[in-house]
Order: C-alpha cells, then sequence, then structure tokens
C-alpha cells in the first residue's frame, strides 16, 4: 500500500500512470550484499513498489556467512513510485535522472534504498554507491521518452518546458542549473 496523502491534501492531481498496459516494460532488482536486512530491503522495496513480490526464502546473514543474492521481478507496477515523485515535487529531477541513460527504447536508473526506509525519492548520482544499497529500475519501450516526459509532466512546464538534456537539465555531476 502506497502510504501518501490522499488527493485532497496536494494542489495538483495525483498521477494516473503506472507503467502496466501502457505499452512500458519495467524490471525492478536489487542485490543484497554482505549484512543486508532482508526485512529492511523488503520494506524499501515496498515503499516504492507495493507491489513488488518478495522471495519466500530470502536468507538473514550470518556471522561468517554473507548475503549475496538479487531481487528482482517484471512488470512492476511504478503507481506509487510515480505520486512519491509527484508528492515530493522532484519531477524535474526524475526526469533528468530517469532519462540519464536513456538508449533508444530503454533507459535504466537507481534508486536509494535507505531514501526509501525514510519514505523519500532519492535518485543517487552516477558511480556512487550509497549507503544501503540501490535499486535499479529497467524500463523500455518504443515511446520510452514520451512516456517519460507524461509521467514526470507537472503544470510548471506549461510556463517553463522541460524536455531531456535541455539547458536547465541537471549538471552530469547532480548540481542543479540555474534558470533565468
Amino acid at each position: 500500500m502506497c502510504n501518501l496523502p490522499s488527493a485532497e491534501h496536494m494542489d495538483q492531481p495525483l498521477v494516473k500512470l503506472n507503467g502496466i498496459n501502457e505499452g512500458v516494460q519495467v524490471m525492478v532488482q536489487t542485490k543484497l550484499e554482505g549484512a543486508d536486512d532482508p526485512n529492511k530491503v523488503a520494506d524499501a522495496m515496498h515503499t516504492l513498489f507495493p507491489e513488488f513480490p518478495l522471495p519466500e526464502d530470502a536468507e538473514h546473514p550470518e556471522f561468517g556467512s554473507a548475503n549475496h543474492s538479487t531481487w528482482s521481478a517484471d512488470d512492476v507496477p511504478l503507481g506509487c513510485f510515480l505520486t512519491m515523485l509527484h508528492t515530493q515535487r522532484i519531477l524535474d529531477t526524475a526526469l533528468d535522472a530517469m532519462g540519464r541513460l536513456l538508449e533508444g527504447d530503454s533507459t535504466t536508473f537507481s534508486l536509494s534504498r535507505q531514501a526509501a526506509l525514510a519514505n523519500k525519492v532519492a535518485f543517487p548520482l552516477p558511480d556512487e554507491s550509497p549507503l544501503g544499497g540501490v535499486i535499479e529500475v529497467r524500463l523500455v519501450s518504443p515511446n520510452l521518452l514520451d512516456w517519460l516526459h507524461a509521467a514526470t509532466w507537472h503544470k510548471g512546464r506549461d510556463r517553463v518546458p522541460r524536455t531531456l538534456d535541455d539547458e536547465r537539465a541537471m549538471a552530469k555531476d547532480g548540481d542543479a542549473s540555474t534558470w533565468v
């Protein structure tokens, strides 16, 4: 269940896109390494993707026996994740981060598991390995760029249009661009 404020507490409607039945293939995965606690990883996954199927045989790390496993699933609905982007008002950042590795009809991006435990969405900077691990998301669609624009659209784009890699895009090091 996505624990977010209701639409009546927001100044814009909640997003209706979820990636499923919209021509977008969604793959979500995370790697458990070392002493990662499967219960905390499960909580992080379900904060962003409540319908992510958890493995039944998740092993807890023990002294002398580290965790090394990968949880992955296809066709995971993105509705809660997209709603969180709207609620947290990070749609331009999301467009930049989700589209940074866009090649043809596919893209991949990472999300911080530690931020998810705090009910936040955070996109780690490129080549960063944040404490707590990451969730990797891969999207594939023949109309992916259009879908990314629609999924991250907000009213401000009526006045200040945005596209991927425009002059208002986030810098490669994560710094915000200064709008004139």
